[in-house]
């Protein structure tokens, strides 16, 4: 897509002052309402991103607005690590109340979730070593990229905390080589059969960091007797679980922390992206035994920042009162549906994966190989067309719209998307 004047300007002062970022399609946002983007030349698209999967409410949420507009007009910081304010408080009850967990840490991004309780979960167990999964993403400072195995380009001449990476149950791709169910599971045993035999002891062990549903990897939905099998694990080694609902959570797929869908339970929750309605929001949940360090073990300036938690607030009971999970699934199903209906027609589309409204297609060449360059073709294609959508993992496509989106929505969307898949010759 060829950028206009003022997009093009405006690119080309971002080139001079901002440190590269990975932005491949030269798309300059200008406003946007509901499911739909506007750029600065005053072109509107479907946005089947949300932002990364931030938007689950949809933007310009009057709810969200008017809570944060409220809050700006009494007070806009306070340092909550020093001092006391009801809002936080309130938005960490809201999440106690929806969750079932006790305490709550607030930050400002997914990655400081997971550093927090990469912290909690050393401070508790006076353990010194993780285990994670091949492809996870779990964020980019150094704790958190530890811990993240999906890209060599996010790992290059950075330092490791110790972290000792295992197999996804990646069925599409398995990586034993084996098929679902025959394999039991193969791929979670491996962690007693290999890892905990040969790299590292579970007594070392402080936590087993999962994704329910691997996000950047590839969307990537696993059995449902995989996590159950990790909890095993965890359970008989006096170990911690920690699941990464940063992408998943906040209804995406339905349930408001995915893991619910596996009928497993985590005793550290990181979550963030949609929770903040927009606004830079993180928290990190567990149980008030886990989470009863002193104070001082782990702070920071901005977490509880009252905007934030105004917005919060209002994020989730907009997710609430407008029954956003059952929205997921409906909407999901629907675009599920379409979507394997195009995997019959189209040889390209090797794999539809997904749960609710986060949804993966896996584009491949005929032999079954991941096939990244007509991926990303589809993608702008899409987007000359008036569709926003990612990837992810190797030649995987993402479908994480907001899930107040409507069916007429999804159908315009699907025919840009469908337009964009014909005119690559040879799908």
């Amino acid at each position: 897509m060829k950028p206009g004047q003022k997009s093009r300007e405006i690119i080309n002062r971002d080139s001079k002052v901002i440190s590269a970022l990975t932005r491949p399609y030269e798309l300059v946002v200008d406003h946007a309402d509901g499911s739909t983007v506007f750029d600065i030349e005053g072109k509107s698209y479907i946005d089947f991103a949300s932002g990364v999967a931030v938007m689950n409410i949809g933007y310009n949420c009057k709810k969200v607005k008017e809570a944060v507009c409220v809050q700006m007009e009494k007070m806009v910081h306070c340092g909550f690590s020093d001092f006391y304010a009801e809002m936080p408080v309130k938005l960490a009850e809201k999440l106690c109340k929806m969750t079932g967990y006790e305490k709550v840490f607030l930050s400002n991004s997914g990655a400081e979730a997971v550093e927090a309780a990469m912290k909690l979960a050393f401070w508790y167990s006076k353990r010194n070593s993780m285990v994670a999964f091949y492809r996870a993403f779990h964020g980019r400072t150094l704790g958190a990229l530890s811990l993240t195995g999906s890209k060599i380009r996010h790992k290059e001449n950075f330092p490791s905390l110790r972290v000792v990476h295992s197999h996804y149950a990646y069925c599409y791709r398995c990586p034993l080589n084996l098929d679902y169910p025959g394999c039991g599971i193969s791929c979670a045993r491996e962690l007693e059969r290999t890892i905990f035999k040969r790299v590292l002891s579970p007594r070392d062990t402080a936590a087993i960091v999962v994704e329910p549903i691997q996000g950047e990897g590839g969307f990537i939905v696993p059995p449902p007797e995989f996590h159950k099998e990790i909890r095993r694990i965890c359970d008989e080694n006096n170990i911690l679980l920690i699941a990464d609902e940063i992408q998943s959570g906040g209804f995406r797929t339905g349930k408001f922390m995915a893991l619910e869908n596996f009928d497993v339970r985590a005793d550290i929750v990181c979550m963030s992206k949609s929770i903040g309605g927009g606004i830079p929001l993180g928290a990190t949940l567990s149980t008030s035994e886990i989470m009863d360090w002193p104070a001082g073990a782990h702070a920071n300036t901005f977490g509880g920042n009252l905007l934030a938690s105004a917005g919060g607030l209002a994020t989730l009971d907009f997710m609430e009162s407008k029954k956003l999970g059952e929205k997921a699934v409906e909407k999901g199903n629907y675009l599920m549906k379409q979507l394997n209906d195009f995997r019959e027609k189209y040889p390209a589309i090797g794999d539809v994966r997904g749960i609710g409204l986060m949804i993966g297609i896996e584009i491949v060449k005929e032999n079954k190989e991941s096939d990244a360059e007509k991926r990303d073709l589809i993608i702008k294609k899409s987007l000359e067309g008036g569709l926003i959508l990612l990837p992810a993992g190797d030649s995987v496509i993402r479908f994480v719209p907001p899930l107040i989106i409507s069916k007429y929505e999804i159908d315009n969307g699907l025919q840009i998307f469908e337009n964009a898949l014909l005119n690559n010759s040879g799908i």
